[in-house]
């Protein structure tokens, strides 16, 4: 197949909250049980823009097909190719979106979680989100490694390894059944990204 390449230099025209919806029903719908929720899809997402020059060494047709669970015959697993275009270009906005909100206003960024309202406070839970990061990380292992290492940047990275089900350096993994837990590592989540963000910048 042959995909759209990623352009920084597109319009930024962020997807409605409607759209949002459409996408994350739409990739339910998918025969794939590899395909990810609009969660995973995000966090994915932020894991290859992240590091620079990922995305352009990757190609599109090599990371984009593993957001709906990967290829197969033909059109599979969309019912048209039109269905999949339409697709290809509403992941592409998400990504220009977020690349555009990092470097315009990164401080009032907001990843997708999932948020359960409680009747005395919100729960926060990741662990999707921190799914599709890790399998952007997994696309990329040789880049991430010294990331994972690093004395500043490893430790803030050890909540979405937990959350995303990878204990990392000897770290025991959490027990994720716990909302408390959940909640906790969910919200230390966002200073992870925003310490490779100011990483990224100074690249």
């Amino acid at each position: 197949m042959n995909y759209p390449d990623f352009n920084p230099a597109s319009p930024n025209t962020p997807l409605s909250d409607a759209e949002l919806q459409q996408l994350d029903e739409l990739l339910a719908s998918l025969p794939s049980e590899a395909a990810m929720n609009i969660e995973g899809m995000d966090g994915y997402l932020s894991g290859l823009w992240l590091l620079p020059g990922v995305l352009e060494r990757l190609g599109t047709a090599q990371w984009l097909p593993l957001v709906w669970g990967g290829d197969g015959e033909e059109a599979a697993p969309f019912p048209s190719q039109r269905q999949r275009k339409n697709t290809t270009v509403l992941v592409l906005r998400h990504l220009q979106a977020l690349a555009c909100q990092w470097r315009d206003d990164p401080e009032q960024w907001e990843p997708i979680f999932s948020v359960a309202e409680g009747d005395e406070r919100d729960w926060v839970d990741a662990r999707d989100w921190c799914t599709g990061f890790l399998q952007a990380t997994d696309l990329a292992a040789e880049d991430w490694e010294p990331l994972w290492d690093d004395p500043a940047i490893g430790p803030l990275l050890v909540p979405i390894a937990l959350l995303g089900g990878e204990a990392q350096d000897g770290n025991e993994a959490a027990d994720l059944d716990d909302p408390e837990v959940v909640d906790s590592l969910s919200r230390s989540v966002p200073a992870a990204v925003l310490a490779l963000l100011e990483r990224r910048s100074g690249a």
